[in-house]
């Protein structure tokens, strides 16, 4: 698979202050205001009344910097100019430059489930399937500057990467040699993980645990493949059941001759393994027939 292009944008801590410390400050000069304009009505000075305005405008602008950090959650901050400047994760109230945009970004780990998707296996048999994808954002970064939704962006790429992995193993075991959807369920969760989680590394999000909620065929060939299975089934307990009896007919025949019970020529020997194994393998109960000799010599 190819690789997408990784920038070189990376998270890094941001700055900022105590939010209760600034709120203090807010205060102050939100006094200090007051006191400005109360002296500019006062003395009608027109320096008081500028000084009071140049204290609304900051008050103004250390309103603009105070921002909440919850927990399990980032909040990165952008200059105006664009440029991203730090990520602040700990939680808490806080104060940092007026003149950031504080972009929220949720940390906590998510479910992605796909719908089911209509896809070829290794065969070419026609399967539904459909996956958990477990994720979370680990670089706020990467998540908010290198794609245009990193939502989106998992929910496309982990579709994408459940159709490549279908397409490389076979539904059942018996369609070939080696693992398959259906008989290697931890095989398939870790190469579905390596798959989604080689997509996402751009966009800064970690892949915690895939799993395939729903593996199917497709509905116009589901029936063939079930009377398929049915009869892999029926052939795999009918050998079982003739070697059993094959197994069990050694062992008599074995019995009779150490313990010197009968001696039988080949005729009858051939006779006496054909009634045993029409007795063991029949599907309806056998009928014993009593031979208590012949009536004339």
């Amino acid at each position: 698979m190819k690789q997408f292009e990784v920038s070189q944008v990376r998270e890094t801590n941001g700055s900022y202050v105590n939010g209760i410390l600034m709120a203090l400050v807010e205060l102050a000069v939100v006094a200090a205001v007051v006191y400005s304009i109360y002296q500019s009505a006062t003395l009608e000075s027109v320096a008081w009344g500028l000084g009071s305005g140049a204290l609304v405008l900051l008050a103004a602008l250390l309103l603009l910097g105070f921002f909440v950090v919850a927990p399990n959650t980032g909040r990165a901050l952008v200059l105006l100019g664009g440029r991203y400047v730090g990520t602040v994760r700990k939680d808490g109230f806080w104060w940092a430059n007026p003149f950031t945009v504080k972009k929220h970004v949720s940390l906590r780990v998510r479910n992605f489930n796909s719908e089911k998707l209509k896809v070829n296996d290794a065969t070419g048999n026609p399967i539904e399937i459909a996956a958990v994808i477990v994720w979370r954002v680990t670089d706020t970064a990467k998540a908010l500057f290198d794609v245009e939704s990193y939502t989106s962006f998992v929910a496309v790429q982990s579709e994408t990467a459940i159709r490549a992995l279908a397409s490389r193993y076979p539904y059942d075991e018996h369609e070939a040699v080696g693992p398959s959807l259906r008989g290697s369920p931890d095989e398939v969760a870790d190469a579905l993980r390596a798959e989604v989680d080689a997509r996402l590394v751009v966009s800064g999000v970690e892949v915690i645990e895939t799993r395939i909620s729903h593996l199917a065929y497709a509905p116009e060939i589901a029936q063939a493949m079930l009377r398929r299975q049915q009869a892999a089934a029926v052939i795999a307990a009918r050998q079982m059941i003739v070697d059993g009896a094959v197994g069990m007919v050694e062992i008599a025949l074995r019995r009779l001759k150490e313990n010197n019970v009968v001696d039988l020529d080949t005729e009858r020997t051939a006779a006496m393994v054909n009634n045993l194994m029409v007795a063991l393998v029949s599907e309806s109960n056998a009928q014993p027939v009593i031979n208590t000799g012949t009536l004339y010599t």
